[in-house]
């Protein structure tokens, strides 16, 4: 756990932003050998849910797990996950789990434009090394359950708390769409996540899969 970050790094090689002393910045090392690389995505579901099994009897069911594993409340942004596996094989030999969660800061930078925090919410300060240890409660029981095999109530979990699930908002392609070569907006509406971890969005008629970096949420 660090008390303050000088060069804390989001998804697709973003910044994270933490002001000293005031959130939750840790880092969790797994050795999940007992999980092929291609379930890798369940050790993404099991680590969301732990840390949103923490914090959804904290902040209620407006607490949501955005795909694949940023962590909002309405349409902010509470914090974030970023997994680094080390494979052998067919297998997962480790894995180094990164989370940063805004707990007590109160103001962002300007590139931090949908971050919120649990204070701003609640307004009232929280103890962050009870959190860390709720967290880490969670994420445990969570990590368990795929060690004895339970992928399927791990991925029926994770639906149930996916943010935009069964909504129609605005997304934009980063793929060829409807015949074009550059990104494109269109209405979606997210259906599920296949078990590899793509996530199925429905646009008209037409189901259509998606990986990281393929799709952007358009909150504005």
């Amino acid at each position: 756990m660090a008390e303050s970050q000088y060069a804390g790094r989001g998804q697709q090689s973003n910044r994270w932003h933490s002001e000293p002393g005031k959130n939750l910045t840790f880092s969790i090392y797994l050795k999940p050998a007992f999980l092929p690389v291609s379930q890798q995505f369940d050790l993404t579901r099991a680590i969301s849910l732990g840390v949103a099994n923490a914090l959804t009897p904290i902040l209620g069911k407006k607490f949501k797990i955005k795909w694949p594993n940023d962590l909002y409340f309405e349409h902010g942004k509470l914090g974030g996950i970023l997994i680094e596996n080390s494979l052998q094989g067919t297998q997962i030999k480790s894995s180094v789990i990164g989370i940063g969660l805004n707990i007590n800061q109160e103001a962002f930078p300007p590139e931090a434009a949908n971050a919120m925090s649990v204070k701003q919410i609640l307004h009232r300060d929280y103890d962050l090394k009870f959190l860390l240890s709720e967290i880490c409660k969670n994420i445990e029981a969570e990590y368990l359950k795929l060690k004895a095999g339970q992928f399927d109530h791990v991925r029926n979990e994770y639906l149930s708390r996916l943010y935009w699930l069964n909504e129609e908002h605005n997304f934009r392609s980063k793929i060829p769409f409807s015949g074009t070569e550059s990104t494109t907006a269109f209405k979606g509406v997210i259906k599920g996540v296949k078990e590899n971890g793509l996530l199925i969005v429905n646009a008209g008629e037409k189901n259509m899969e998606f990986g990281f970096k393929e799709i952007e949420f358009l909150n504005k």
